[in-house]
């Protein structure tokens, strides 16, 4: 379902009131049109990006939504050059969903990290990691809390996966955007990092195993061309600045 066009008939059209609950709704909410077509039935559809009430709406599904309690899925579509995150789309659906009783599948996901360096035996040395999700190795990286910045997004990021303090340098950013299974659209945005910190302690739940290895090393061991450019780039930088 994610990433298709759907056609929702609006039921509650935004700022009406569902006579059952007494919620005002905040975004507009109908019912999926022709879902014979799909392999999975809806309870309904909430719609994001549309500021007032309409009766009918053609746009794309970029989350499901499924109630733990229930097991009933939502759709939550919006119009086709729009992009809503995570956060933001559990945010316009606090009016009515309550945070900790669904799960949430989004078509746009976020993150932020960083290439981190420390000097070793007087040789810069970069982290990478293990995620227990993949069998690849990268840079640290999340996603962002609500309120967060993307600075401060990597700083909790690395410091939870990696347990150590970084200081972000100015005038390095780089993003990378590339799909995930062939539906999820995902942005990450990556900045270059110091840290002082000689011990590293990773995140058993989350995080498998970590190394600090040498500008060459590291390059070698990345297997995607989006982390070898970004780490081509951030050595490129730390040298013409004569930072290492």
């Amino acid at each position: 379902m994610l990433g298709r066009y759907i056609r929702v008939r609006v039921t509650h059209p935004i700022h009406a009131v569902n006579k059952q609950t007494g919620i005002t709704y905040q975004l507009n909410f109908g019912v999926v049109e022709g879902t014979k077509r799909f392999d999975i039935s809806t309870a309904g559809a909430y719609i994001m990006g549309i500021p007032y009430p309409v009766r009918n709406f053609d746009g794309r599904v970029i989350a499901l939504l499924r109630r733990d309690e229930t097991g009933d899925i939502y759709l939550i579509v919006s119009p086709k050059n729009t992009r809503f995150i995570d956060n933001e789309i559990r945010e316009a659906l606090s009016f009515a969903e309550e945070r900790g009783h669904y799960t949430l599948d989004c078509l746009y996901e976020t993150s932020c990290g960083a290439v981190v360096y420390r000097s070793i035996n007087d040789e810069p040395r970069f982290l990478l990691i293990r995620n227990k999700r993949s069998a690849h190795w990268g840079f640290p990286k999340g996603h962002t809390e609500p309120g967060e910045t993307e600075e401060e997004t990597a700083v909790r990021e690395v410091y939870e996966e990696a347990g150590i303090h970084i200081e972000i340098l100015p005038d390095f950013f780089s993003k990378s955007e590339y799909m995930i299974q062939g539906k999820v659209e995902k942005s990450v945005a990556i900045f270059l990092a110091r840290t002082r910190d000689t011990q590293t302690v990773i995140q058993r739940e989350e995080i498998d195993d970590y190394l600090w290895l040498n500008y060459e090393k590291a390059l070698d061991l990345l297997r995607f061309e989006n982390d070898k450019g970004i780490l081509r780039s951030a050595y490129n930088f730390l040298v013409d600045n004569n930072l290492i």
